[in-house]
């Protein structure tokens, strides 16, 4: 049994975790509990609720809709996770050495992390206009005939992933500094002493202690990538001709513009539990791959 001790030392604990735990319990655990209960029913947001079971998840487990809008998602995410490690990675490498101005750069970098999603949307819906965008005048210049970007049903989600590159590498970048900077020094001068070439220094001694950096960057951006709506939102509107359109925004659609709340209810737990298992999937993976000093 638990003594006075306990329970006064157990109501210290809980009450330091009331500010976190409240918001928490409002705004995450009971909206998730709500939307189950709401997936087991047909609701229009409007008349009462049917109860329905689990026809919403079987029907949706059937649908070409989502079954399209689930391919569009990881078409996305094939593209934009290995550009976006890519390009972080290299900023990482290259702000980690001394020069002037490296701390302008670093800021630089990492300004559209903190910009919103429609300016940055805007602004490369803009850059990317077929018409007369700034990128296909480029191309042009130097004899290339541009695409269609984002009004052509081909490179509608490229479109999207290049905007989503722009603005999430400074954030994979600072991840990365982060762990280049906590790479004892010793191990790159023993292998600089052994007649290591640089690149043979970063494969073999940088790249295996970066990898617990790498594992958290891909990790958070697996799970963004699964949840991309607002660029895409903004850029196509899911098209041409639902080209374009992820789980996220079929989510949003079944919701405003079908009134199939249950529906919609349903979708979202199913992305849930994919996220959910493909994370999962990653945390067994890693003992296979990431290195810890």
């Amino acid at each position: 049994m638990v003594g006075p001790r306990g329970v006064r030392k157990f109501g210290i604990v809980a009450l330091f975790l009331l500010p976190s735990a409240v918001p928490l319990l409002l705004f995450t655990i009971a909206p998730m509990l709500g939307a189950a209960w709401i997936s087991l029913h047909s609701w229009n947001l409007q008349s009462p609720m049917r109860w329905t079971g689990l026809d919403n998840f079987t029907r949706l487990l059937g649908d070409a809709e989502t079954r399209d809008a689930l391919l569009h998602t990881l078409y996305f995410l094939a593209l934009y996770l290995p550009l976006v490690y890519l390009l972080g990675l290299a900023l990482a490498v290259g702000l980690n050495r001394r020069f002037p101005g490296r701390s302008l750069l670093r800021s630089m970098y990492f300004l559209p992390v903190v910009t919103s999603w429609v300016v940055v949307a805007l602004t490369w819906k803009w850059l990317l206009n077929p018409a007369n965008g700034l990128v296909n005048h480029a191309l042009e210049s130097v004899g290339i005939a541009g695409p269609g970007w984002w009004a052509s049903s081909g490179w509608a989600i490229p479109s999207a992933v290049v905007a989503s590159v722009w603005k999430d590498a400074g954030f994979v970048m600072v991840i990365l500094l982060a762990g280049l900077q906590s790479i004892p020094e010793e191990y790159l001068e023993a292998a600089r002493l052994d007649g290591a070439s640089a690149w043979q220094s970063f494969w073999r001694v940088t790249f295996p202690l970066l990898t617990p950096s790498s594992y958290f960057v891909v990790v958070i951006s697996l799970i963004s990538g699964f949840q991309v709506f607002d660029q895409i939102y903004v850029m196509t509107g899911g098209g041409p001709a639902g080209a374009s359109r992820p789980l996220v925004q079929e989510i949003y659609d079944l919701t405003f513009r079908y009134g199939d709340a249950g529906g919609a209810s349903a979708l979202s737990l199913l992305l849930f539990a994919l996220i959910l298992l493909v994370t999962v999937v990653q945390q067994r993976l890693q003992r296979r791959w990431v290195t810890y000093v």
